[in-house]
């Protein structure tokens, strides 16, 4: 019997005759209605044709997460008072539930995107709903992009809506008919937020301090679990309580201890048993109850008996290290768009009363919406599944948000290592076996290439693990956590069996290729290479510790480490990694490193779960990062040539090598040599110096052509001035012995005829009245002529060198500084005279005329003159 009296309470009810009419007259709609107004149960029941009098359709429901499928699905077979597989069914990866007569099936975004890649014509549905779409889940941006894809060129009848409870309606309206070019899609509102709810800001204690990566101040969960408290001394019913992770979660949880109240973990990890008492609400006459959720709980999910909720105000994001192929959370602030989701779980049911753990000051300086995350996240999932659609690009694909250039890149990377597409990024034939699996890429990849060497089903075991990381208590070693998951004694055995099941029909469905048969050295084979002997040959008989390395090797064949001497290891990405204190892997020479994460403040990754390898099986599954070659380069203040072999950034053996080396990375060594340690490298003798000086000045008062002499311009230019020279040294030694002023001339204007103009330009040494020639200093900002006093007598205007005057420095008979002057004139005129008064007395054996300018320039006593004379 239909529950009538459940759907009239239902604001979305309203909506439903004009959703119906924008359907009919435009085939696509968008639906935005407020949580807890009921546009994931009662709208798809509308559309099916089950409640009402509209026509008999078959609708498929889409979610972003399996616990909102199930919910959904039970909900609406309430709703109609059947059970679920009847007219309303749902299917989540490794579980199905429909019948003959279902005509709402839910189903996960992955599911769906599976489906339209077998069938992109999606035979037997009508209508499609994507629910919260303002999520801005990839698998959901994908689905949604695809299916817009196929009513512009396959099922124009194909009914389409995009349903969002906070998000922006006029962008999806745009974009559900970008490739029609007809116009955007109608904007179907719904009014009220189910029974409405109220605010209060409880801001935490000062000096909380900003969470990062995983970590969470403590201080901030012990407010938490006090505004808990308060909320259940001031208001009945039960609370919801929004907190970032499960490690969160436990905590809260632990702090919660001694409430009179059920306190209730909530996340997407939890066991089935779990989730179901959840959403079926307390016993009559039960205690009272706290759910600690994740965001699972945000939207698609009534929580019965919640009628508060206490938010923290955080929530965790992925972050991508592309170039090492890591992956990290990062606790961010919760948006406005997912604050009002979560507000809205305390409304479903009765007026409820939301606490936001942060100041009402702070509210308005939270983002909008979510980070899209096709923004944020790995994308070799994306890039293989738009590549089988025949996009690689995903240029011509309907999308709010173009995926990241760099993202796509190294997601292209990684699938042409494994044999997914080829270089032009279109799908190979193994790449679409690849797709149809359910797996990401790279467990793909495993699967189907470990399979002939180790048998499908434990193959497809170890992938399992892989697919869910298991609870942390099952520890660190992967081969350790398999047998674990194997005796099944909790939640995730039940779920890892089923998925292990599923995976080995898939693996068999697919095919999986003989041993030896992958693309090998190109990264993708598990067989095909012996390297070490250990990862081919009989492998049915390998040991738990062998599967798990193998398997996981291949599937994330950069993360293969090798221990390093002290402590730690380095995988051949590049990427230091450590275990946790008293890990039993510590030992271990080599790991296949299967989910590790690195913060932004950290330069090493942590290790949380990896499997031990040999050094044959590194080779085997990294064969596409294999090298041997020469490398020379500066170290440690000389050239060090020698031949390494190398997995990746792992140095595997070396030997050194002598007058074998290739010359042109010996320059290159050297070169770069000189610009670490300068060119004081070279054999630099006065005249050097002095032309290098000659020539800088030359350059900045005439500029070109006239070379810069500046470091950094030499070193530019350091192969042009440097050669033949360079092109014979090998070490350090040699540099030293490269007379640099020759080497200068070189740069020397010579095809325009400036360079015989030197010594006019910038002579070296300048002939003063006396008949000295005197050395010019060039090594200031304008040049210094140092000359004896007496020796310029007679001389009114000052020497000057292109066009600039020199700087004369007036020296005593003692040649110590008597003045400094650029204009002699005025110097004779005006500053001779009390020079003359402080120096005559000193040094009486000189000449000092009162009439300089009229005097015979000398450089000897006044007594050899009057004898010459």
């Amino acid at each position: 019997m239909i529950r009538n009296d459940a759907l009239d309470r239902l604001p979305v009810r309203h909506a439903v005759p004009e959703l119906l009419r924008a359907l009919d007259g435009r085939g696509t709609a968008v639906l935005h209605a407020p949580p807890g107004t009921g546009k994931t149960t009662l709208v798809p029941l509308a559309l099916a044709g089950l409640i009402g009098d509209g026509p008999r359709r078959r609708v498929l429901v889409a979610e972003p997460r399996r616990m909102a499928v199930r919910a959904a699905a039970r909900r609406m077979a309430w709703l109609l008072g059947q059970e679920v597989g009847e007219a309303v069914g749902f299917s989540v990866r490794g579980e199905r539930r429909t019948g003959p007569s279902t005509r709402v099936e839910v189903v996960t975004t992955g599911i769906l995107l599976q489906r339209l890649q077998r069938d992109p014509e999606l035979s037997g549905a009508d209508v499609v709903l994507l629910d919260e779409c303002h999520e801005r889940h990839l698998d959901a941006d994908t689905a949604m992009a695809f299916l817009v894809d196929v009513r512009a060129t396959l099922r124009p009848e194909l009914k389409l809506i995009a349903a969002s409870a906070t998000g922006d309606a006029e962008a999806w309206a745009e974009l559900l008919t970008v490739l029609e070019g007809s116009g955007p899609a109608p904007v179907v509102r719904a009014t009220g937020e189910g029974h409405g709810y109220g605010v209060r800001f409880a801001a935490p204690p000062a000096g909380i301090r900003p969470s990062h990566g995983t970590w969470v101040d403590p201080a901030l969960l012990r407010h938490v679990a006090a505004t808990v408290r308060l909320a259940m001394e001031r208001h009945e019913g039960d609370v919801l309580c929004f907190l970032p992770g499960t490690g969160e979660i436990a905590r809260t949880a632990g702090l919660l201890q001694g409430l009179d109240a059920e306190v209730l973990q909530l996340h997407g990890r939890a066991p089935a048993a779990v989730q179901d008492a959840v959403l079926r609400g307390r016993e009559p006459g039960g205690e009272r109850r706290v759910v600690l959720a994740t965001s699972v709980a945000e939207s698609s999910l009534t929580v019965p008996g919640v009628r508060i909720v206490v938010d923290s105000g955080l929530a965790r994001e992925p972050r991508t290290d592309h170039a090492r192929g890591l992956g990290s959370l990062a606790t961010v602030p919760v948006s406005a768009a997912a604050a009002t989701q979560r507000a809205g779980r305390s409304g479903r049911e009765a007026h409820g009363i939301v606490y936001r753990c942060w100041s009402e000051a702070e509210d308005g300086h939270r983002p909008r919406f979510p980070s899209p995350e096709i923004k944020i996240a790995e994308l070799a999932d994306f890039a293989l599944r738009v590549a089988c659609w025949g996009d690689p690009t995903a240029a011509g694909l309907a999308l709010l948000d173009a995926p990241p250039a760099g993202a796509m890149a190294a997601a292209r990377s990684v699938l042409t290592a494994i044999g997914a597409v080829d270089e032009n990024g279109r799908v190979s034939e193994r790449g679409t076996r690849m797709s149809r699996l359910g797996l990401h890429p790279r467990l793909a990849r495993a699967l189907l290439d470990s399979a002939p060497e180790v048998g499908v089903r434990r193959a497809a075991e170890v992938v399992a693990l892989l697919s869910e990381e298991p609870p942390r208590e099952y520890g660190d070693d992967l081969a350790a956590a398999w047998r674990a998951a194997r005796r099944g004694a909790d939640g995730y055995g039940a779920r890892w069996k089923a998925e292990a099941r599923r995976l080995e029909r898939s693996a068999a469905d697919a095919g999986t290729a003989p041993a030896g048969s992958g693309p090998g050295a190109g990264g993708s084979g598990a067989g095909g290479s012996d390297a070490g002997g250990s990862a081919s040959g009989g492998a049915p008989h390998r040991g738990d510790d062998a599967v798990t390395g193998l398997v996981t090797a291949l599937a994330f064949p950069e993360r293969v480490a090798r221990a390093r001497e002290g402590s730690g290891f380095l995988m051949v990405s590049g990427t230091g990694a450590e275990l946790a204190e008293g890990s039993g892997l510590r030992s271990a020479p080599w790991l296949a490193v299967a989910v590790a994460d690195r913060t932004a403040r950290s330069a090493v990754a942590r290790v949380r779960l990896a499997a031990v390898i040999d050094e044959g099986m590194a080779r085997t599954a990294a064969g596409h990062l294999l090298h041997t070659g020469e490398e020379v380069r500066w170290e440690e203040g000389d050239v060090v040539a020698r031949s390494v072999s190398r997995l990746g950034a792992v140095e595997l053996a070396e030997r050194p090598l002598r007058d074998e080396a290739d010359p042109g990375l010996v320059r290159a060594a050297l070169l770069d040599g000189l610009r670490r340690e300068g060119l004081g490298l070279l054999r630099w003798s006065r005249e050097s110096q002095e032309l290098r000086r000659r020539l800088g000045f030359l350059h900045r008062v005439l500029a070109d052509p006239w070379p810069d002499m500046s470091d950094e311009a030499l070193l530019d230019r350091a192969e042009e001035w440097l050669e033949p020279e360079l092109s014979r040294a090998v070490r350090r030694a040699d540099l030293g012995r490269i007379d640099a002023g020759q080497a200068l001339q070189r740069l020397l204007p010579w095809a325009t005829g400036e360079a015989a103009r030197l010594d006019e330009l910038a002579p070296e040494r300048i002939e003063v009245p006396s008949g000295s020639r005197i050395r010019v200093d060039y090594s200031g900002e304008q040049p210094v002529l140092a000359v004896k006093l007496q020796e310029m007598f007679g001389l009114a205007r000052t020497p000057r060198v292109a066009g600039v005057p020199v700087v004369v420095h007036l020296l005593s008979p003692a040649g110590r500084p008597a003045a400094v002057t650029a204009d002699l004139a005025s110097f004779w005129r005006d500053g001779y005279r009390s020079v003359r008064a402080e120096l005559r007395g000193r040094y009486p054996k000189h000449p000092w005329p009162e009439d300089p300018a009229a005097a015979a320039p000398t450089r000897h006593t006044s007594a050899r003159l009057r004898k010459e004379a």
